[in-house]
């Protein structure tokens, strides 16, 4: 499938910000079921400085700075994407209790660099609450990914989807303890309660291509951010692979995903974060569209501000 995605930030400050430095995660990753074709990044001030630079994880970053007062500052990431539906996962997989004993410490072990995503992170601490609720699906002997498949669907059955009830600093806990949530909580609740249980899960950034109600058009910005799970699964034969679990949807991304990048929790893949000077208040607007190529303005259009 091809996609042509399109997301527009914009910022207007008052009083204007005097100088700013800024870091992006907008730039859609190649991964073996997703080929990033078209890449072009409009910002508007022009930037006196730009740059893009790898992070740990291998997602790629694009730092800017502004040295000028400015008012608004707008970013349009505009990308098309080759995705295609991951393989199916055909081997059972070990117990999760055996892949959880692969990730302790010992001395002279072999270095798997999926063991980072056990420990807690700033996002996603490690609490008893989240193992209490994580145990019903992780019993004795479980393939885990028939145990992460479970957690998914609890989650999806235990937790109402409400934009309004969280925003982007609330813990874990609280929107587990809450019910309720948005795309990041749900992403969060599942990482925290794999690591709980001693299993490597990290969060992942991206893109869902979503369908109009019957005989509705598709609206040009409607779409937006989404967020999942993937959670590190290990074959008898000592294959490792990510799975990825979206409980948001409760089902499996497919090739309507695009994955924009891969960390410990949000704030390691958030799309636009920054420190500026001045701009005491400030209005944000964000707007994302989705469309498949054949449907899609030709790869730059619409892109410039």
């Amino acid at each position: 499938m091809l996609l042509h995605l399109v997301h527009e930030t914009r910022y207007t400050y008052t009083p204007p910000v005097e100088h700013a430095h800024h870091v992006l995660h907008l730039k859609p990753a190649s991964l073996a079921n997703q080929q990033l074709l078209h890449h072009q990044l409009t910002i508007s001030p022009q930037p006196a400085q730009l740059r893009e630079l790898p992070d740990v994880y291998g997602n790629i970053r694009t730092f800017f700075s502004l040295h000028a007062p400015h008012d608004q500052l707008t970013v349009v990431a505009d990308s098309v994407v080759a995705t295609q539906a991951p393989a199916p996962n055909v081997q059972p997989g070990l117990p999760w209790e055996d892949v959880g004993q692969q990730f302790c410490y010992r001395a002279g072990g072999r270095y798997n660099s999926a063991a980072e995503f056990v420990f807690a992170s700033p996002y996603v601490p490690y609490d008893e609450q989240f193992a209490e609720f994580a145990q019903p699906s992780f019993t004795p002997g479980r393939p885990l990914p028939q145990a992460a498949q479970d957690l998914m669907e609890r989650i999806h059955q235990n937790m109402r989807y409400d934009s309004d009830s969280t925003d982007v600093g609330t813990p874990a806990l609280q929107a587990l303890q809450l019910g309720k949530g948005v795309c990041q909580d749900f992403a969060h609740i599942m990482v925290a309660c794999c690591r709980a249980m001693g299993v490597p899960a990290r969060y992942v950034s991206g893109y869902l291509l979503t369908q109009p109600a019957p005989g509705q058009p598709r609206l040009i910005g409607s779409d937006a951010s989404h967020a999942w799970a993937s959670v590190y699964c290990t074959t008898a034969d000592g294959t490792g692979a990510w799975l990825d679990f979206d409980p948001t949807n409760n089902r499996a991304p497919g090739e309507d995903y695009i994955t924009l990048a891969t960390g410990r929790d949000f704030l390691d893949v958030s799309p636009m974060r920054g420190v500026i000077r001045g701009g005491a208040r400030h209005v944000l607007d964000v707007a994302v569209t989705v469309t498949p190529m054949d449907t899609a303005p030709a790869p730059g259009s619409g892109a410039s501000s």
